[in-house]
């Protein structure tokens, strides 16, 4: 099987990943990406009112073969009220 690595910036912190990890295909490693980005977004709420997560993913040559953004913004439509 394949290895791919997986490039990920949370808008804070930039990740190279140099290790890697086997997947059956590049579909495989694109979901991988894509539920890496949702896992991270949900791990830093309610930190900002806009986060933009990028990714993306290399195979073991080092060449990007999917790339992914995830942008997430939140607000309120009202004000809550304190209890």
């Amino acid at each position: 099987m394949p290895r791919f690595l997986f490039d990920i910036d949370d808008g804070e912190r930039n990740f190279r990943d140099e290790e890697g990890s086997v997947h059956a295909d590049v579909e495989a490693a694109r979901l991988e990406l894509i539920s890496t980005l949702a896992q991270i977004a949900k791990d830093v709420l309610p930190d900002d009112e806009r986060r933009v997560f990028r990714g993306a993913v290399r195979d073991e040559h080092g060449a990007v073969v999917y790339e992914a953004t995830l942008t997430l913004r939140d607000a309120w439509a009202h004000e809550p009220q304190a209890e």
